[in-house]
């Protein structure tokens, strides 16, 4: 599925494309996707298909086409401190690009059928971070198992919920069960993707945006081991302000120095980094 938009020379070139089709509409989710560049998750011999707006498929790796990671985005309407699940997390792509839009204070959590795509996922994630410019970023933490078996026990309710794969209309009960109230979950059912909001307990509402063919999920056996979900644990308070007078302390050795900075806006944009606890 995918071929919205022309192929891109390069991740900007195909952002720009996802712009100029409406694929991608808002200025924050460009961003977002400007700073995690698909090509990264690719393995180097398959680099030439990174931007092209298709899916790919190697092994047990997978990346599904840029035009629907883009509305599956621009839908889930992440916000900071939120707390985030994706069924079906693969590579890391889509969960390090919702890191960037939890902040440091989201919760951000991905289910992986497959030991080595989470081996590969992180191995991915350690390179992103060493990479990354700033430290309000949500870093995921993957489990392996099937998604639908969870342990009942380690049972948690998130405010966005993403399912990689084809939802049935009897899995649909059980997917729905993660969501909070005002929460939303976006799935791909009666081959549609679909934004679900849960506004009352027993209450919940559909809306169809967009075609797609997914594999559908597969059936946990019974022998499978139940995935027990990560701890609810944003950043402790703590941290937090550890973060900002380690800010505060460097800030102030910088004012001292005469030859800070060439230009005022040189010494804006490093303000904001310094007080971020860089």
């Amino acid at each position: 599925m995918g071929g919205a938009v022309s192929a891109g020379e390069d991740n900007d070139a195909l952002v720009d494309n996802l712009v100029s089709a409406d694929i991608i509409r808002s200025k924050e989710i460009e961003q977002i996707f400007r700073a995690v560049d698909r090509g990264h998750y690719y393995p180097e011999r398959f680099k030439e298909d990174a931007y092209r707006d298709s899916a790919w498929k190697d092994g047990n790796l997978h990346l599904s086409a840029p035009c629907i990671y883009s509305e599956v985005m621009e839908h889930l309407d992440l916000k900071p401190g939120l707390s985030f699940l994706n069924m079906g997390s693969g590579t890391g792509y889509l969960s390090t690009m919702v890191g960037l839009a939890l902040g440091h204070s989201g919760i951000n959590h991905g289910i992986e059928l497959h030991q080595s795509v989470v081996d590969y996922a992180y191995q991915k994630l350690d390179e992103f971070k060493s990479k990354l410019s700033t430290s309000d970023f949500c870093e995921p933490t993957f489990v392996v198992g099937n998604c639908l078996k969870v342990d009942p026990s380690t049972m948690r309710l998130y405010d966005r919920v993403y399912c990689g794969a084809a939802v049935s209309e009897k899995d649909e009960l059980y997917m729905r069960r993660f969501l909070k109230i005002n929460g939303s979950l976006v799935m791909p059912l009666n081959d549609q993707l679909v934004v679900m909001t849960r506004f009352s307990e027993n209450g919940f509402s559909k809306n169809y945006f967009y075609a797609v063919s997914f594999a559908s999920l597969l059936r946990p056996s019974p022998e499978d081991p139940m995935v027990k979900l990560p701890e609810m644990s944003p950043m402790k308070l703590k941290e937090i302000c550890h973060k900002k007078v380690k800010g505060l302390i460097n800030l102030k050795r910088c004012l001292e120095d005469e030859d800070w900075a060439e230009s005022p806006e040189k010494r804006l944009f490093t303000y904001y980094n310094l007080l971020d606890g860089k």
